[in-house]
């Protein structure tokens, strides 16, 4: 990958055709009519309009495999048409990561979790998982192959996925925020941070919430955000604290409940003002016109959209209460 700096007009037809595309994804408006839908079938045939094929008549299963398509489609023209693959890579990479953690969980299980593989990583899963079983990372890009060794001799040494898992986010996230660095992005730099900052959050209010210390937390605890590990354990002794220490930040808003989750009350509404943080970032891309940040913002949506859309779909599938998905449901950039 070249580490020339694409200038914005060279992003210029692709950000053009994906603004052309926006008024055709699943806002929240269109979410809500799907909720409302007299059935799964009416709610199914309602997304055609978002450019899905009619899913009315689907398992469970068909419609997994749907989305997945649908993203691996999206994923491959967008990698043709970018000036810079790294951009498409950026969403790839998170698959990379939740395939590594997979392996992990399944070996300390003594499970096949084969079935939960993605195939919608840049690298296969059989691959992946060959590397893993055989110690033998030659192939697999730097930040993953130490992530995944590191998390192999973490589970080897404590039996715990858990914390195996914690190497595997730390590894990611840097390898996002090298990305962001060699692109010279400052934007998915800031969105990066969003998601560190996110994840931060998370991880001291289920500390404080599982009763657990700091040197559980400190595990936890990824590096390159807007605020440092050591701040945010000094901060930790208390929801308070938490809130506080963010206040400044993207997260400021779930930082608020953060009080209220920590000591027992319900994580719904902080863990989606966690994710709805990261969603209000990616607008500021709306501001510009061509450039970098509306590709980056739309893989982001598309994301967030298959996940709506699985959500919703499965849940009436399976005779979910439209209320409950309703609770659940992210805020949508569209």
């Amino acid at each position: 990958m070249s580490n020339v700096k694409h200038k914005d007009t060279d992003y210029l037809f692709l950000s053009t055709m994906l603004r052309a595309r926006e008024p055709r994804m699943l806002t929240r408006e269109k979410a809500m009519r799907m909720l409302d839908a007299s059935s799964f079938e009416e709610a199914a045939k309602q997304l055609v309009d978002c450019g899905y094929p009619d899913m009315s008549g689907m398992t469970a299963g068909e419609i997994e495999d749907t989305l997945a398509q649908r993203r691996a489609t999206a994923f491959q023209e967008l990698a043709q048409l970018s000036p810079e693959s790294g951009l498409i890579d950026v969403f790839r990479m998170k698959y990379d990561y939740h395939n590594a953690k997979t392996l992990i969980k399944a070996e300390g299980a003594g499970v096949d979790g084969a079935r939960l593989l993605s195939r919608a990583g840049r690298i296969s899963p059989e691959q992946l998982a060959e590397a893993y079983h055989n110690e033998n990372f030659i192939s697999i890009p730097g930040r993953l192959a130490s992530g995944m060794t590191e998390a192999k001799s973490i589970l080897a040494r404590t039996s715990n996925p858990q914390l195996a898992d914690f190497a595997l986010d730390k590894a990611y996230f840097a390898e996002l925020l090298e990305t962001a660095e060699r692109l010279d992005s400052d934007f998915l730099t800031g969105y990066a941070q969003a998601q560190i900052d996110s994840a931060n959050l998370r991880a001291a209010v289920r500390t404080l919430r599982m009763g657990r210390d700091t040197d559980f937390l400190r595990q936890a605890l990824v590096p390159g955000g807007t605020l440092g590990p050591d701040r945010i354990l000094g901060a930790a002794s208390s929801g308070e604290g938490l809130a506080a220490l963010f206040a400044t930040t993207a997260v400021a808003e779930a930082a608020a409940l953060s009080a209220s989750a920590a000591s027992g009350g319900t994580l719904t509404a902080f863990e989606l003002s966690c994710d709805d943080a990261v969603t209000n970032y990616l607008r500021k891309a709306k501001l510009k016109g061509f450039g970098e940040e509306p590709v980056i913002a739309y893989m982001a949506a598309l994301e967030a959209e298959i996940t709506a859309a699985r959500m919703i779909l499965t849940g009436r599938l399976s005779g979910i209460a439209p209320a409950v998905i309703r609770e659940r449901l992210r805020e949508t950039y569209a």
